[in-house]
């Protein structure tokens, strides 16, 4: 197995894993805010008991301690906008929107990652548009807020993503990923005082039960520093663009999940999945490109 398909494994693994983020984001009572603070402290508190972070941590230049703790503030960013996605729209919806951010990351990463921009690229990202405006015209009038906000979310995604493709390969992805969160958790607690003055908002802080804490543990552990470390490593073979569309699938495991645990499919129309269907038939188009590309660079004889 070259290096290449082992990242695209590692990337795989990851998306299956986030796709239970959404779900768990549903289970857990607590409002978006209360639910990233706790979050963000728990994977910093665990990761902060490896001594192998702390000698990364030790090594590592201000410099790029400062770039990854900006990072994380983006984190905190699209982790506040995909849960308040949740709450005001449902699981499917949320995770629906993250496909958009393909589009982003194709136009944002020749920029800021400095490689070549591929037309196909941005065209795979644009052929799951029609997919999701089709989403948006099945929902509920009250879930189009969520929808918004699920958008501005996959942004953040996609950002946060090229970022991490940029500065990647400068360290221990745990040291990287304790950074990340120690800064998004501060961040978020920072913002607290001005989410209250926003309509609808709860950004009380309150000590979570039996149930959400043991739910904060297995999204904390099994669905942020696992698959965190997993794409932050595979991100050191593959495009920021590849690891966003794969993201794209993350819909099936949402939209599944959220039918068998939480009965969403009573919430939605079959225009709603016909739009998840081109959404993810989009996915299929890159790999059929690359492989074409192949063939073509290919010499003959």
């Amino acid at each position: 197995m070259t290096d290449t398909h082992r990242a695209l494994w590692m990337i795989h693994i990851s998306v299956a894993l986030w796709g239970f983020t959404a779900i768990l984001g549903k289970l857990i009572s607590l409002p978006a805010p209360a639910l990233v603070w706790w979050r963000m402290l728990m994977v910093f508190a665990l990761l902060a008991l490896l001594p192998r972070v702390w000698r990364a941590l030790r090594a590592m230049p201000p410099r790029l301690i400062a770039i990854y703790a900006g990072i994380g503030c983006v984190v905190a960013l699209h982790w506040l906008t995909f849960y308040a996605s949740i709450k005001l729209a449902n699981a499917s919806v949320a995770a629906t929107c993250m496909a958009l951010g393909a589009v982003f990351a194709a136009v944002l990463e020749p920029k800021w990652v400095g490689r070549p921009f591929r037309w196909q690229d941005f065209a795979t990202g644009v052929a799951a548009i029609p997919g999701v405006l089709l989403v948006v015209g099945s929902l509920p009038r009250e879930m189009r807020v969520g929808f918004a906000i699920g958008v501005i979310s996959a942004l953040l995604a996609a950002v946060f993503t090229v970022l991490n493709k940029r500065w990647a390969t400068r360290a221990d992805p745990l040291s990287v990923t304790t950074i990340e969160m120690a800064s998004g958790w501060l961040f978020v607690t920072a913002l607290l005082p001005l989410l209250a003055f926003l309509p609808a908002t709860d950004a009380s802080l309150s000590v979570p039960g039996i149930r959400d804490v043991l739910l904060l543990l297995l999204l904390a552990v099994g669905c942020t520093i696992v698959p965190f470390a997993l794409s932050l490593l595979a991100l050191r073979q593959v495009s920021a663009f590849s690891v966003q569309l794969a993201v794209n699938l993350e819909p099936i495991y949402a939209i599944v999940l959220a039918i068998a645990l939480l009965g969403e499919h009573r919430e939605l129309t079959p225009g709603f999945y016909l739009g998840v269907a081109i959404v993810l038939g989009a996915v299929f188009l890159d790999p059929l490109w690359r492989r074409r590309d192949r063939r073509r660079a290919r010499p003959v004889g």
